[in-house]
């Protein structure tokens, strides 16, 4: 909530602490690098992303993933997902759910980063698709088709032409809870709108902020999917402004070394991680829907995935205040400070209106 009253400026707003619907907290020094910075950002649930090197294919290696990622930020819940895959039987869904992973991750073959082993033929995966919803699990959907030329599709339309694909998959298995990861469109927007209520969609923060000008010729905004047009993300942001139910956060923060970021060919991924409740707060204030940003980071989101809803009380809070600061430059990468290896935030070097109070 907003300490104070809309007639004069609000300097706190305390909230519960943030979920996050989906994050890249990849391994090794990367891993360990940015999983402590999850609680930083102001989150305290995270849904981890699969899309490792090899990637998180069955329950066990989710599972495995997750005591791994709980080293580094005991207080961090993590939500676990798997990798779609031909192995990824409806016996692997059962064992998948007994474990307490969440959900199952599709990406599209060749979209991003490390979607290599992604998916060519959906319907090859049905008897996959029924076995989670009996399970009651949720199919997360990187919402782009491959880029062809010969069939009119590239980077700026691919989310567009899938967007009959989640409508099939949806009258299909119309009880299966399925979330259209990062929408960038307003095309996705009236899509999800137009669905029932087992479809969600998650929203980043840096897709809130940025157009294709802010990304072309600037590698570190630069994320697949990309950013587009001014009306999407007019679009995006009227869908929150409304406190729409289904539409909820999910950063997709994605850090990358700096050398990744700034070589011949960039890596696709904006990090957000350690700044993003501050992030979207000044966002918020902007847009005058401050009252809407605990709905955004936390109820909505948490509802969808069918978590307990986050009390203050019980679980704590975090409190911003009013705190004109910098985005650092970059963070250091663990164990390669020697090196000078870093990754780069979002809007570095820039000033967010809002910063999260110390205990």
């Amino acid at each position: 909530m907003a300490d104070g009253n809309s007639s004069k400026q609000v300097d706190t707003i305390t909230l519960p602490w943030a979920s996050d619907f989906h994050c890249h907290l990849r391994q090794g020094a990367m891993m360990e690098t940015v999983t402590p910075m999850v609680e930083q950002g102001g989150v305290r649930t995270v849904l981890a992303m699969p899309n490792l090197t090899p990637p998180l294919t069955t329950a066990q290696m989710a599972y495995d993933y997750g005591r791994t990622l709980q080293q580094f930020a005991p207080n961090v819940k993590f939500i676990l997902t798997m990798y779609l895959n031909p192995e990824l039987t409806a016996e692997e869904i059962s064992k998948a759910a007994k474990l307490g992973i969440t959900g199952v991750k599709m990406y599209p073959s060749g979209v991003t980063t490390n979607s290599d082993w992604g998916v060519v033929d959906l319907k090859m995966y049905y008897k996959t698709f029924q076995a989670m919803q009996d399970s009651n699990m949720v199919l997360c959907l990187h919402g782009e088709c491959p880029s062809d030329a010969d069939k009119g599709i590239c980077i700026l339309n691919a989310e567009e032409r899938f967007l009959d694909t989640l409508r099939e998959l949806h009258k299909d298995f119309p009880q299966l809870r399925i979330v259209l990861e990062h929408a960038t469109t307003k095309a996705a927007v009236d899509c999800v709108r137009s669905l029932g209520d087992t479809v969600g969609c998650t929203i980043t923060a840096h897709h809130l902020f940025i157009t294709v000008d802010d990304w072309a010729g600037q590698p570190h905004h630069f994320c697949k999917p990309v950013a587009k047009f001014p009306d999407d993300r007019k679009a995006l942001r009227e869908v929150v402004m409304s406190g729409h139910p289904r539409f909820f956060l999910g950063s997709d923060s994605a850090p990358h070394p700096r050398k990744a970021k700034q070589g011949e060919k960039p890596a696709a991924g904006v990090f957000t991680t350690p700044i993003l409740v501050p992030l979207l707060a000044t966002l918020f204030e902007k847009l005058g829907c401050l009252d809407k940003l605990e709905a955004f980071v936390s109820t909505h989101g948490r509802a969808f995935y069918q978590l307990p809803a986050a009390n203050s009380t019980i679980d704590g809070a975090i409190t911003l205040v009013r705190s004109r600061t910098k985005v650092p430059a970059a963070f250091s990468i663990a164990g390669k400070a020697d090196d000078g290896e870093t990754v780069v935030p979002f809007m570095s070097g820039q000033e967010l209106a809002w910063q999260i109070k110390a205990d």
